[in-house]
C-alpha cells in the first residue's frame, strides 16, 4: 500500500514537473519585446554585419546575419558577396551557430569561425586561415518614408483609424494587427512599413507573424524571417504558394517597408475564372515577386470570386506595427521602378569595395 502511494504522489510529482516546464516554454516563447531600449543583451549582437578582406585575387566581401535565439544562444549565415539585395551572390552561405560570453560572441561553422566584439565581426577561413573584418550596419530600406503621390488614399499616418474596422493606435502611435480596410480593392498599388517585434525565444510562425491579406483572399506574410532561407510561408512569401525571389527581411525591431502592385482575378458571366490575379511586391526596394499570376488563394484565405473585397492586416497574436500606409486606386502603372530602387544584380556584377555595397541611406551608429 505504501508502495503505490509512493508511485502515485512520484506519478503526480512528474506530471507537475512536466506541465510546469511546457507552460514556461510557451510563455517564454510568446516573450516580446517592441522597445529596443528594453532588449536584453543579446540584442546588441543579432543583426547585419558587412566587410571584407583584399588579396592578390582582389576583393572578396562578407555579409553576415546574426539571429538571436534566446539565452545567449545564436545562429547566423554567412553571405558570399554582400548582403542580400547589396552584393550577395544569392548562392553560397553558411551556417554558423554558436553562444555568447559575456561581451563576446562565437560562432562556429564547417567552413568559417567568428568572432564578434564591439559591433565588429573577424571572420576567419578554417583551412587558410585567411580573415576578414565586417561592421555592424543598420539598412534603411530604399522606400521607407515614401509620401504618398496626389492621386493617393491615405489609410494610416499616426492621426486615426478611421480607413479601418477594428483599428488600434499604439501608445506609439503606430497601427495595431487586426484592422479590416472599410472599403473594397480591385486593382491597385499599396505602400505599407510594417515592423516585427523582438522574441528570441520564439520559432518559425509563432515569430512575428502578420500578414497582408489582399480581398481577404492573398497573404503576403509578414514574419521575423531575418536569416533564414526564405521559403513560400516566411516573410514576403504569397503564404504556402510562392517563394520570395531573395530573403529582403530586416532584423526586428527595423521598419521594413512593401509596395504591394496588384491587378484582380477577372471572372466571365458564369463565374469562371478568366485571368488569375496578378502581383508584383517590392520588399525593402527589392523585387522579390515579379508579375506574378496566382494560382488560387492562399492559406485561410476567402475563396476566389468576382466580388471586391477589403484587405485585412492578420492578427496573428503577435506585436507587429504599422505606419504610413496609402494606397493608389487602379491599374498598376507599367513603371515599377519607384524612386531611390535600383535593381540587385547592378550589385553582384563584379566584386566591389564595401563602401558601393551599402545602400544610400543607411544609420551604422548607436544601433
Amino acid at each position: 500500500m505504501v508502495r503505490k502511494i509512493f508511485s502515485i504522489a512520484a506519478f503526480l510529482i512528474t506530471t507537475t514537473f512536466l506541465l510546469t516546464t511546457t507552460l514556461a516554454q510557451q510563455n517564454r516563447a510568446k516573450f516580446a519585446v517592441t522597445d529596443r531600449a528594453k532588449a536584453d543583451r543579446d540584442f546588441a549582437f543579432q543583426g547585419e554585419y558587412l566587410g571584407g578582406v583584399s588579396s592578390h585575387c582582389g576583393v572578396a566581401n562578407f555579409g553576415l546575419q546574426v539571429v538571436a535565439l534566446g539565452d545567449g544562444k545564436f545562429e547566423a549565415v554567412l553571405l558570399h558577396g554582400g548582403l542580400p539585395g547589396a552584393g550577395w551572390d544569392r548562392t553560397t552561405r553558411t551556417k554558423l551557430e554558436g553562444q555568447r560570453d559575456g561581451n563576446i560572441l562565437m560562432l562556429d561553422g564547417e567552413s568559417h569561425a567568428v568572432q564578434i566584439c564591439s559591433r565588429r565581426a573577424t571572420v576567419t577561413e578554417s583551412v587558410s586561415r585567411r580573415t576578414a573584418a565586417l561592421s555592424k550596419i543598420h539598412r534603411i530600406s530604399f522606400t521607407q518614408d515614401l509620401a504618398p503621390p496626389s492621386d493617393a488614399v491615405v489609410l494610416f499616418n499616426g492621426t486615426s483609424t478611421g480607413a479601418f474596422e477594428g483599428g488600434r493606435i499604439s501608445d506609439e502611435g503606430l497601427l495595431e494587427v487586426g484592422p479590416l480596410l472599410k472599403t473594397t480593392v480591385r486593382d491597385f498599388r499599396l505602400h505599407l512599413e510594417f515592423r516585427t517585434p523582438y522574441m528570441p525565444y520564439a520559432r518559425g510562425q509563432g515569430r512575428g507573424n502578420s500578414g497582408v491579406y489582399i480581398q481577404q483572399r492573398y497573404e503576403v506574410q509578414i514574419l521575423d524571417s531575418f536569416g533564414l532561407s526564405g521559403v513560400a510561408n516566411e516573410c514576403g512569401g504569397l503564404y504556402k504558394q510562392q517563394r520570395p525571389a531573395i530573403n529582403m527581411c530586416l532584423p526586428p525591431l527595423s521598419w521594413q517597408t512593401y509596395d504591394i502592385y496588384f491587378t484582380a482575378a477577372r471572372f466571365n458571366t458564369a463565374g469562371k475564372k478568366r485571368t488569375p490575379a496578378r502581383i508584383t511586391v517590392l520588399h525593402n526596394g527589392e523585387l522579390i515577386h515579379t508579375v506574378y499570376d496566382i494560382k488560387a488563394k492562399t492559406g485561410a484565405g476567402k475563396p476566389e470570386a468576382s466580388e471586391a473585397r477589403p484587405i485585412l492586416l492578420q492578427n496573428h497574436g503577435n506585436p507587429v506595427n504599422f505606419r504610413n500606409i496609402w494606397l493608389v486606386h487602379g491599374p498598376p502603372k507599367s513603371d515599377l521602378i519607384l524612386p531611390g530602387y535600383y535593381p540587385a544584380k547592378s550589385t553582384i556584377l563584379k566584386p566591389r569595395s564595401v563602401s558601393q555595397l551599402l545602400p544610400r541611406r543607411q544609420d551604422i551608429a548607436n544601433y
